[in-house]
């Protein structure tokens, strides 16, 4: 897009003078030349261009103003011409004279014509070919003749712009080209904001590129904050952003663990079968126990893998899950189906994990199979550092719904199928050698040929498989033309493929180079996508430098690990998928990896090949490492292998290719590559040049002690390359067009981010801006990338993505629109949230898959060794003629930093710079060079080769001379730094800042041991010179880089972390006052490597030095001569700048402080420091610490604590609260950071260092008066409805309460009302919850409840009827946690429904707006709309609920607990509610990335806190009663004296433990520390067991402070040697003890005397509530009549009864006290939540594997003081013991088993029946019948009796068995296995083993009715289970019935195999021991023999008459059939025997 306007004339002028003209659009103007001494007309003939980003809007103006030209003075205004663009954007195309306007706005007589042109992209307005009137008449060679005057001038030959006078400084032109700067304002996505956008909300729009202007229109607060450095703002468009992270990380290994739960397997294929599961990844194998003779083993046992790789590596691997039948120490078993996936998608899932999922198998050597089974799986991968929330692991009523939980990831559907995927490897090129010339000399030696030396085939990786195409001997151009063909499951769950060149070699092979393909960049699973498919396309493969060395140091590079630092070779492929059907005949069914011929692909498949121009240019070689600083330094580039000099080119032992016309199809054509350094310029055969990679090397200059640079000064050498590429532009643009949409998107929402954390005003309307511009910037997408001109090479997935891109693009744009109207102030942090995810979505489109022209590298070179390099990805670079599609960097001057390749980058040795180049890169189309000079800073000559030829301006320069210099003075103030990191062994650092800009640099002074110092120091930089021209320097700066260092006494200093910034400019020209200066100081991220480092608050400031008049005068007379004079600075030149402060204190000697103005406004604040203790101080050089004392430090003001006498002894301070005043910034932000330090006194008046806190932030400190004015009842009016609305987690603690509801009463108190409410429901937003004491009164029941209770009665009919409510006596605490786990998880089921319900509400928002855009009457509508869908779903839910609760058995009542699944502290706040804990640090920080490590520097604790406020304090507050100035703002905290403490830990049992033994399990016990007494449970440890319960409470003394920190550890027990300890938790008791909170003992939710629910606290509720009114100077409590009770203005109503063990009721006030407490913090001034009776779940952690959770403690601790009553017996939570039972199973009958044998002489079918059966495995306890012989019917009578005894838990539902593992074990197991009776049906063989006919699983829990008769029963009765009506033998006791016997068939169908008639009869122990029964048939209680028929009998005992039984029951139809016709025959036969004579008798009459 571009808009040209041509300036004819202007005529009518008056008087004769010199004209000029200014041509302005869209802020950015152009000036023609001046035409001398024109009279009345001025003919200008000259054209403009801008290049437009965004449509031009009809409402915008283009403006022309015509002066008088004067060289001294400025110039004066002769009129103005303004347009508005409407008639333009219509017709493309316009010519206007018009009169001017002067001043005054009206006519003068003077007109002027002008043409206008506006082209659009998609050609909708006008068509323009480029360079259509750009021309200049008269001008051949391209090159304008300048005027006389012009000074400083650059003359930039050959560049085909016109040039023109630019900016006047001072009456002095300078040149300008025009389209320079051009990009400014047409930046990406820039739109005016139209009139009615104004008014609406303020212009949302930031423009980057002009802060002055910006900061007048906009309000204050809108302006972009440095959110990370200040590079990002007022980027210009010179010049690039650089990268501040340095180090790579991408390599670098990270610790892993991955944990797998085998649960169960179901449905598995086979007969009878032994299944072991086996988990594998990667190469680690782990086995599950075998079971026997099932099809649905139940395992429940856990595996960890733990790995040290880098992420990529440990995202590759494949997870592998597969069943073996029947594998033993002999045989390895054979596989039943496998399901495999990659660990990458386990972590990209929501919390890492899949939990309780059911993995589907497969067969892989037959895919037509199908399903083999399933198995129930837990995968979590953890790094380090997560955390996984794991579900809670409570008695888990498992969903059986296979289907609906498979282990898949979200959005892939469960069905997969089976698919081929093709990867066509055509060819390579490019190839490095492989060998070393030597071996080559010797080869030759013996064959006598010149071989390429490497032998190269291709490897590919997918899904676990790997696949290998043919090697090809001796060959840089291998050409394969194969294809590998994977069999896999579509979607595959493997997201990457990994293909690698490989070179074959007699010893190892080893890796060329390597490419990873992810599959869901190259496919898209919309209903609109497509499978994966990519190419014909070739890909660039890169890793370590080509020059072949025996032990390559970087061969990680080309396995694909880190960022490659060399390109290494380019391969042809393609890849596509095909979907199998897998029902059809002639598939191959095995997954074996294929290997096929391919025929040869065309060469323009892959695009047509293109000349590639790059240049580039050095402006700067600065920061250069001392380490080569003194050797000659030469850089080099290369992009593939044009250009490289040393390594390049191998040349192909086919070398008679010839030099094809169109450049050669391979890279290695490169014959004439020019040796190093030749700087003449050979010409080709058709005059083309050759390319010039390197600048010539030179000697670098010292800039100081650490750096050096290259003495560039105004010669920057220049380089070029000519290379030649397939053409697919096409993919880059479009990436590149996305990649500034999301980098304007990513600039925006930092800034909303930083508004939002600075509480600036106003984030939301930023944020409209944001999307705004997103939704501008899509819509421009959508038309660019249409246009799609170019056909050639281009591969499906181009077609594919370029649809998919626009679609998603497209509805981005629109839901960018829709969000921009719901940003409201409210809304901004869940909208900022959803924009983050177009983010994301964006980076992840704009990578592009398939690769064109490879990255561009930049090489440091000396010695013609490599020592560092850059990688410049070549899209950055890419020109296009349309500005969106430009690379980022393209014509842009870029700051690069060189780094070390490879691993040396790791660590300390990355962070260094190896230097630091402004670097200026340009590549295109060789075609469309004419621009690649036009983004440079102006005001250069070009040098170009010294030769001779028609061909001169075409060459490019070889270096440019600048002969434009400005010089300036930079001031940077550099204030202070905060949280540094610690460099030194003291936890300190001894910091000072280095500043660099440009050549020079200087340092601030060193403030010695601080990790906040500041240095207050503006360092003055004078006479730096920068080249180009001065209005440039003005938007665009270069950057200055900070690097924070430590000093050390010996040795150099320590590198801290380095920060970028940019100077706010200021030209002579400009006044130095706001609104730009003088500048404001910004917070400067510090990074070292990849972590960050602190914050710098400095600014910058870059003042031009101006001219001084004699100079001015003389240059003037100077140009009539031709010279170019250097303008030196004269004298004054320096008076204008604004002046320095000198040095205000003496004692700092000539260090200059920062100025008034930018150093912050102070006000006086006051800290008051509450010192309460110092707690686990360890050692300070082997001495221990006695007399510690604590310095505080802030803004070089301070404080001392009293001296602590004896640390041993008592640890706390005795004067509790001291202060001290400091004159602190006005603005929060700035304040400075405190400084804890603790030292230890030692003889002689020694200190020594402890450690060393530092608080970054005060804002939590800072003290806010109460408002008197604020309603009391504000609090109240939270609860007005009684419902509870559920907020995050579980974190109400009444979850269980009965539920408040408030009245208003007339006295003004306010009255909390208690309602019962007996129903759960669930599913509504707002939830009610059940109160479950039965001891509330209840008020009022509403109508839908009594309906329910109606619904109640009428039970169904086929429903079981349920016991009554349990009775209080089988009641344990165990009842009570399992209640309270159910309601947690009905909870966290009840916020899941509501969250979905919020999101689905805001969608029919975003619809209901999307129907009515209007802006103004939207909310109406919305809220309108909104509140009909509420009601709607309302109803609907309350009907759910009914239907629920009805559905469900009413729940006994229990009194619940509440199960936090997280620490305490974390849901209390640490529990710092006015005692804080600061870690003291001392030591080096750790050079992880992670602080984690941080733990090991931690030395101690210290426990206090601050309060700080602004001086002086009203009085109000010094005035209250009791006030004690002594404790200043801590009234009211109790003393730190010692204090003897009962301390109550009840561990309730542990989760997830990490296996510690060999066999995969652990030995667990607990050991509890607690100060110098520790507690070990060794002897009850728990045999093989990860999720042990524990049930156990322990009770220790101590004595708080000395001893607070309790450590709770699970150790592994062994026989022998020393127990491992699995992981410990660590609880602060006395931050709990002291807490407003009351953690000392948990509030329970109802009051008791005896039972299970007994009150704990030796203090009962009306006491607690007593002492609190009186501890909180509250009114009350006052108890009324009618159970109601006043606390201060609220009263609370409640039950006043209570029962006694003996079931007596009397009165009491108990329940109405603990309603107060429960309702806490409702009680204004001094309320706060209560810590409710709870479980917490802690994880357990070990000190080896620092933030990897190694499993988790559910435990709760009471604390009790000795100084009150003793408490009671600690509450018994033992676990519960298995109760005993019996189950007797009798088999009477069996029916239509099928026959499996031929009989021995009549080879008919029999069988010979038996039925086995059991309860825990068939190893234990099976039993059979005996057999049925000679069943010929299928029918079996046995009248058998099988007894299993077992121990069985009711509340989980398992059965307990011990036994030993192996006959080594030492001791026996627990084992918990649900109770399933197996029944299986066989058939009894004498020679050979049993044959297994069909089998059946009864779960006792829920089974399916027997049939009444054998008819009645069949397969459905299985098959059907989930619908058919099912019992439990628990309840129903007795049952008898005909159940099914199946099994699998050869197609792996069900089949009915027979009927079992069994009755099953369940007693408990007692029971059985009453009425005790025989097996089989025998005493007691015998069962009669069953009558069977006789041949049962050996048929050899009575063969007749077993003859006749077979022959008579086999054939009796036969039989009677032939008797039948036998006896007919005999009739016929008689008939005809006796017609004849009977006729004759009858003829005769006889």
């Amino acid at each position: 897009m571009a808009l040209l306007v041509h300036i004819k004339t202007v005529r009518d002028l008056r008087g004769k003078a010199d004209r000029i003209a200014k041509v302005t659009f869209r802020g950015l103007s152009f000036y023609t030349r001046v035409l001398e001494n024109c009279e009345d007309e001025a003919r200008f003939d000259e054209t403009f261009r801008w290049p437009v980003a965004s449509r031009v809007d009809e409402n915008e103006m283009l403006e022309v103003q015509v002066f008088n030209y004067s060289k001294v003075f400025t110039n004066r205004v002769i009129g103005t011409f303004r347009m508005v663009m409407q008639k333009v954007t219509e017709e493309g195309q316009l010519e206007v004279t018009d009169t001017l306007i002067d001043d005054n706005n009206t006519a003068i007589k003077t007109s002027i014509t002008i043409d206008i042109k506006y082209t659009t992209m998609d050609g909708t307005v006008g068509v323009w070919s480029d360079g259509e009137f750009l021309d200049i008449p008269g001008d051949p060679e391209g090159t304008f003749q300048f005027e006389t005057d012009s000074l400083l001038s650059g003359h930039s030959h050959g560049s085909g712009s016109v040039v023109s006078p630019g900016r006047s400084i001072h009456g002095i032109p300078t040149f300008r080209k025009a389209g320079k700067g051009v990009f400014a304002a047409m930046k990406l996505g820039r739109n005016k904001s139209s009139k009615d956008d104004q008014k609406k909300d303020e212009p949302a729009i930031l423009d980057m590129e002009d802060l002055d202007r910006k900061t007048m229109r906009l309000d204050p607060d809108s302006i972009s904050l440095a959110s990370c450095t200040a590079v990002t703002t007022n980027v210009s468009n010179k010049r690039s952003k650089p990268d501040i992270k340095m180090e790579p990380s991408s390599g670098r290994p990270v610790d892993y663990q991955i944990s797998v739960t085998v649960v169960e397997a179901r449905q598995l294929v086979g007969l009878n079968m032994d299944p072991v599961v086996c988990v594998e990844i990667g190469d680690d194998k782990k086995y599950t126990s075998m079971k026997e003779s099932t099809n649905c083993p139940y395992y429940n046992e856990y595996f960890v893998f733990d790995f040290h790789v880098p992420p990529d590596v440990m995202f590759d691997k494949i997870l592998k899950l597969s069943v073996i039948h029947s594998k033993n120490l002999l045989r390895s078993g054979t596989l039943v189906g496998t399901f495999k996936l990659d660990v990458g998608t386990v972590y990209s899932q929501p919390e890492h994990q899949f939990y309780h999922k059911w993995a589907m198998l497969s067969d892989p050597d037959d895919i037509t199979a199908g399903c083999k089974g399933y198995i129930k799986c837990d995968v979590a991968v953890v790094a380090k550092g997560d955390n996984i929330k794991t579900p809670h692991k409570a008695n888990e009523t498992d969903d059986d719904d296979l289907e609906g939980n498979l282990l898949l990831p979200e959005g892939v559907p469960s069905e997969r199928q089976w698919a081929r995927f093709y990867v066509k490897i055509y060819r390579a090129e490019g190839l490095p050698k492989m060998n070393t010339n030597l071996m080559a000399n010797v080869k030759k030696a013996f064959i006598g040929e010149n071989r390429d030396l490497v032998d190269p085939y291709v490897q590919v990786l997918f899904a676990g498989q790997r696949g290998k195409t043919s090697v090809q001997k001796s060959s840089y151009e291998p050409i394969w033309n194969e294809q590998i063909v994977f069999t896999e499951m579509f979607p595959p769950l493997c997201r990457r493929l990994k293909v690698q060149i490989r070179d074959s070699d007699k010893v190892n092979d080893v890796a060329i180079g390597t490419h990873f393909i992810d599959l869901r960049k190259i496919a898209n699973d919309g209903d609109k996508g497509f499978l994966p498919t990519m190419g014909p396309a070739w890909v660039n493969m890169y890793g370590s430098t080509r020059q072949y060395t025996l032990m390559d140091e970087h061969q990680d590079l080309n396995e694909g690990l880190g960022e490659g630092v060399s390109f290494r070779a380019r391969l042809l492929i393609s890849v596509a998928v095909e979907i199998l059907d897998t029902g059809s005949s002639e598939i191959v069914s095995s997954t074996e990896v294929q290997v096929e011929p391919v025929s040869h692909i065309s060469e323009s498949a892959t695009g047509k090949v293109e000349e590639f121009f790059l240049f580039g240019s050095f402006l700067e070689a600065t920061m250069i490492d001392r380490k080569i600083g003194d050797k000659p330094i030469s850089f080099e580039v290369t992009i593939g292998n044009y250009g490289n000099q040393i390594d390049g080119v191998s040349k192909t032992s086919a070398a008679k290719k010839k030099r094809r016309e169109g450049a050669g199809e391979s890279e290695e054509d490169q014959s004439e590559l020019i040796q190093q350094n030749s700087s003449e310029d050979e010409s080709d055969d058709d005059g083309d040049l050759v390319s010039v990679s390197s600048t010539p090397p030179m000697k670098p200059v010292i800039t100081d002690r650490n750096y050096f640079h290259l003495p560039y000064f105004e010669k920057k050498p220049c380089i070029y390359i000519k290379s030649w590429w397939q053409d697919q532009r096409r993919r880059l643009y479009n990436s590149n067009i996305m990649d500034k949409i999301a980098d304007k998107l990513e600039e925006g929402l930092n800034d909303v981010q930083e508004i939002i954390k600075t509480e600036k005003a106003y984030p939301e309307r930023r944020l409209r801006g944001v999307l705004e511009e997103l939704n501008t910037g899509c819509n421009r997408f959508v038309s660019l990338a249409n246009k799609d001109q170019n056909q050639a090479g281009r591969t499906r997935l181009d077609r594919e993505r370029l649809k998919s891109c626009m679609r998603e693009m497209e509805s981005m744009g629109q839901q960018a629109k829709l969000i921009r109207f719901q940003v409201k102030r409210n809304t901004v942090r869940d909208k900022l949230k959803i924009v983050q995810n177009f983010l994301h979505r964006l980076r992840f489109l704009a990578d592009e898959p398939q690769h064109s022209i490879p990255d561009v590298f930049v090489w440091m070179m000396c010695n013609n060794k490599r020592i560092a390099y850059a990688r410049i990805p070549s899209k950055d670079i890419l020109y296009s003629i349309v500005d969106e599609e430009t690379g980022k960097d393209c014509g842009k001057v870029k700051a690069v930093f060189l780094r070390l390749p490879g691993k040396k980058g790791f660590g300390p040795a990355g962070w260094t710079v190896q230097a630091k180049m402004e670097l200026y890169l340009w590549l295109g189309l060789n075609k469309q060079k004419k621009d690649f000079l036009s983004g440079l800073p102006n005001g250069f000559e070009e040098i170009k080769a010294p030769r001779t030829g028609p061909y001169l301006q075409f060459l490019p320069p070889i270096s440019l001379v600048y002969n434009m210099k400005q010089v300036f003075q930079l001031r940077a103030h550099m204030y202070q730094a905060r949280s540094l990191f610690a460099a030194d062994s003291s936890g300190l650092s001894d910091p000072f800042a280095r500043v660099f800009f440009s050549t020079h640099s200087q340092v601030t002074e060193v403030l010695n041991e601080t990790l906040c110092p500041t240095w207050d120091q503006l360092l003055v930089f004078d006479d730096v010179e920068l080249f180009g021209e001065a209005g440039e320097l003005r938007d665009d700066p270069p950057i200055i880089v900070v690097e924070v260092y430590d000093q050390d006494t010996v040795g150099k200093a320590e590198f801290i972390g380095r920060t970028f910034a940019k100077p706010i400019t200021k030209m002579c020209d400009e006044h130095y006052g706001p609104p730009r200066f003088p500048p404001q100081l910004e917070y400067y991220q510090i990074y070292r490597g990849n972590s960050t480092a602190g914050d710098l608050l400095a600014a910058f400031e870059l003042l031009q030095i101006p001219y001084d008049d004699e100079e001015i005068r003389r240059a003037l007379i100077a140009v009539h001569s031709f010279a170019v004079p250097q303008i030196k600075i004269g004298q004054g030149g320096r008076a204008d700048l604004p002046p320095i402060d000198g040095p205000t204190d003496s004692d700092r000697g000539p260090i200059l402080p920062v100025p008034m103005g930018i150093r912050p406004v102070l006000s006086r604040y006051r800290i008051e420091v509450l010192f309460w203790g110092l707690r686990d101080l360890k050692r300070v050089n082997l001495a221990q610490v006695d007399r510690p004392r604590v310095d505080i430090e802030c803004a070089g003001r301070g404080i001392q604590s009293a001296l602590i006498q004896n640390y041993k002894k008592n640890p706390n301070f005795s004067t509790l609260v001291k202060w001290f005043e400091v004159d602190l910034p006005e603005n929060e932000l700035l304040h400075p950071p405190l400084n804890i330090r603790v030292v230890d006194c030692r003889a002689f008046g020694r200190y020594t260092l402890v450690g060393s806190h530092a608080v970054t932030s005060l804002r939590r400190f800072i003290y806010s008066p109460p408002d008197k004015t604020q309603n009391n009842w504000a609090s109240a009016a939270r609860l007005m409805n009684g419902y509870m609305v559920l907020t995050n987690g579980g974190s109400q603690s009444r979850l269980s309460s009965p539920h408040p509801c408030i009245l208003s009463h007339p006295t003004g108190d306010v009255i909390v009302n208690l309602d019962a409410d007996p129903s759960v429901r669930k599913m509504d937003t707002v939830v009610k919850l059940d109160a479950t004491s039965d001891a509330v009164v209840k008020v009022d029941v509403n109508e839908d409840e009594k309906e329910e209770k109606k619904k109640k009665k009428k039970k169904k009919k086929g429903e079981v009827e349920e016991e009554d409510e349990t009775d209080e006596s089988m009641l344990d605490w165990w009842s009570k946690y399992f209640a309270s786990i159910e309601t947690m998880m009905e909870i966290l089921k009840a916020q899941e429904a509501a969250l979905a319900e919020a999101d689905e509400r805001e969608d029919q928002e975003i619809a209901a707006e999307a129907t009515d855009m209007k802006a103004d009457d939207l909310p109406v509508k919305g809220s309108k709309w909104k509140d009909k869908s509420r009601d709607k779903n309302r109803k609907k839910k309350s009907h759910h609920a009914g239907d629920g609760t009805d559905k469900r058995p009413s729940k006994p009542k229990v009194d619940e607990l509440l199960v936090y699944n997280k620490e305490l502290e974390t849901e209390f706040d640490k529990f710092e509610d006015w005692l804080h804990t600061f870690n003291l640090y001392r030591g080096k920080a750790g050079d992880d990335d992670e602080a984690a490590l941080d733990d090991d520097r931690i030395v101690g604790r210290f426990k206090g806190s601050m309060c700080m406020y602004k001086l002086p304090l009203s009085e109000e507050i010094t005035r209250e009663a009791g006030f004690d100035p002594n404790m200043g703002m801590f009234q009211s905290i109790p003393h730190n004296d010692p204090i003897n403490v009962l301390v109550r830990i009840y561990v309730v049992r542990a989760t997830d433990l990490h296996p510690a033994d060999i066999n995969g399990k652990a030995d667990p016990y607990i050991v509890i520390k607690l100060g110098k007494s520790e507690l070990k449970d060794k002897e009850n440890y728990i045999s093989k067991q990860l999720n042990p319960v524990f049930g156990k409470a322990f009770d220790i003394q101590a004595t708080f402070p000395m001893e607070s920190m309790l450590t709770v550890s699970v150790y592994d027990w062994d026989l022998v040697g020393t127990d491992d300890l699995i992981g410990e938790t660590k609880i602060d008791l006395e931050n709990r003890y002291y807490s407003k909170h009351r953690a000392t003992c948990g509030i329970a939710a109802n009051y008791s005397v005896h039972g299970y629910n007994v009150w704990r606290d030796p203090m009962k509720p009306s006491q607690i509530l007593s002492k609190l009114c009186k501890e909180g100077k509250l009114d009350g409590p006052h108890y009324g009549p009618g159970g109601r009770v006043k606390v201060a203005n609220r009263i609370f109503m409640g039950p006043t009864e209570i029962e006694d063990e003996n079931g007596l009721k009397r009165q009491t006030d108990e329940h109405l006290a603990l309603t107060v407490l429960k309702h806490w913090e409702e009680i204004p001034r001094v309320g706060c939540k209560f810590v409710p009776e709870h479980v917490e779940t802690r994880p357990l952690l070990h000190p080896e594997k620092p933030g990897i959770e190694q499993g988790r403690i559910e435990m709760w601790v009471d604390m009790f003081p000795m100084d009150m009553p003793a408490p009671g017996p600690a509450i018994d939570i033992s676990p519960r013991k298995p109760k005993s039972f019996e189950l007797r199973v009798i088999i009477w009958n069996t029916d239509d088993v099928i026959l499996e044998d031929d009989a021995f002489m009549t080879g008919e079918k029999m069988s010979d029946i038996y039925v086995r059966g059991w309860l825990k495995g068939q190893q234990e306890d099976k039993q059979d019948t005996d057999v049925h012989y000679h069943s010929l019917t299928g029918e079996g009578n046995f009248n058998w009796r099988f007894v299993f005894p077992f121990d069985y838990l009711m509340a989980e539902e398992k059965i307990v068995i011990s036994k030993k593992e192996s006959m080594f074990s030492w001791d026996e197991t627990e084992y918990k296995i649900p109770a399933r009776l197996t029944l299986q049906v066989w058939d009894a063989d004498h020679f050979s083993a049993d044959d297994f006919l069909g089998a059946i699983e009864l779960d006792l829990n829920r089974f399916p009715r027997g049939a009444k008769t054998a008819k009645q029963c069949s397969i459905g009765m299985i098959q059907n289970e989930a619908e058919l009506p099912c019992i439990s033998i628990f309840k129903q006791k007795r049952v008898k019935g005909w159940w099914p016997f199946v099994a699998r068939d050869e197609n792996d169908e069900m089949e009915l195999t027979g009927k079992v008639e069994a009755e099953l009869h369940l007693m408990s122990a007692e029971e059985a021991e009453k009425s005790p029964v025989g097996l089989g048939r025998n005493e007691p209680d015998p069962l009669e023999k069953p009558n069977r028929p006789d041949t049962s009998l050996m048929w050899f005992m009575n063969p007749l008459r077993s003859i006749r039984y077979f022959i008579w029951h086999n054939y009796r139809w036969l039989i009677l059939k032939a008797l039948g016709l036998l006896l007919l025959l005999l009739l016929v036969g008689l008939f005809l025997y006796s017609f004849p004579g009977y006729l004759v008798k009858k003829m005769l009459g006889a």
